[in-house]
């Protein structure tokens, strides 16, 4: 990792701590609406407390706390596949799960605001979800779910 990566790193562990105060001051700028790229719906037979554990456990996901927070959204998780891309996956109230492949906002924080090189990448989310997303629509009143440890996801990848 070269020393331009280590000072971005550094300066974002200071940033995490106080990013949710941050966020409130600037939420202004969030268009407010969910994001693109509707991947399916949780399935009924299944709970948001499983599916936060298996996408921890199986495929590495963990919290994406440097969001803006969607409309119901009751789960924001993101896999990292290097410092400059990841993941993300949204879980709304109603049961939609919607997910897409993106810049961090880390490595790249005005590129990731306006949405730059964001794609859907719905196979990729489809194998991560595996039994846990239906494509038929299912509505649930899903609440967050705090009984399942979340892992954090700060930049920590140093591939």
């Amino acid at each position: 990792m070269n020393l331009y990566r280590k000072i971005e790193q550094k300066i974002w562990r200071w940033l995490y701590p106080v990013f949710p105060y941050l966020e409130h001051w600037f939420l202004f700028l969030h268009t407010n609406k969910r994001q693109k790229y509707h991947i399916g719906w949780l399935d009924p037979h299944h709970t948001l407390a499983g599916l936060k554990k298996h996408l921890s456990e199986q495929w590495g996901f963990g919290n994406h706390f440097v969001a803006w927070e969607d409309p119901s959204q009751v789960l924001s998780w993101r896999k990292l596949t290097s410092f400059s891309e990841q993941y993300h996956l949204r879980v709304f109230s109603n049961g939609e799960i919607r997910g897409h492949f993106e810049l961090t906002p880390e490595a790249s924080p005005l590129r990731h605001f306006f949405e730059k090189g964001e794609r859907p990448k719905t196979n990729d989310f489809l194998k991560f979800l595996g039994t846990y997303v239906v494509t038929r629509k299912h509505i649930s009143h899903l609440e967050p779910d705090t009984t399942v440890p979340t892992p954090d996801s700060e930049i920590t990848y140093n591939k």
